[in-house]
């Protein structure tokens, strides 16, 4: 993973305690920058009340009031849960101009980010991000 410019991580460990921590998938998604296939994650359609926490490092990112269905095949939300539980960094792989989405907490891959596509959100945004790549805490909103 390439390294975010002019931030540290609070949450740093080797790639082998990474490796020992996550199994195989999670670790391609979140440490490689990996995509789970679309419509195969556990929470692409959930309806379930909570916070989305970081699956790494277990930092609060997203809660479930703004999730939309986007039928995109992913997790959407039109917004983090704060401004600082994410970063955002030019993603310029794939012959594509995108946003990648990173916990600011352990900078562990999240998905991606667009504006602009029509979707009836406050923000005009949708956070595409990885299931694989969240822990689901239900009722922790009420």
């Amino acid at each position: 993973m390439k390294p975010v410019v002019g931030a540290t991580p609070k949450v740093v460990k080797s790639d082998q305690e990474w490796r020992a921590q996550l199994n195989p998938a999670e670790y391609r998604v979140l440490r490689q920058a990996g995509t789970e296939r679309a419509f195969t994650g556990e929470y692409t359609d959930t309806k379930t009340v909570g916070v989305y926490a970081c699956r790494a490092c277990g930092a609060e990112l997203f809660r479930s009031s703004t999730k939309f269905d986007s039928h995109c095949g992913w997790p959407s939300f039109f917004s983090p849960l704060a401004g600082d539980s994410v970063i955002l960094r030019d993603d310029h792989a794939l012959g594509m101009a995108r946003t990648e989405v990173l916990c600011a907490n352990c900078h562990s891959h999240l998905g991606h980010v667009f504006e602009g596509e029509g979707y009836d959100t406050p923000t005009d945004q949708r956070y595409c991000i990885n299931s694989i790549s969240l822990t689901l805490r239900p009722d922790v909103e009420a």
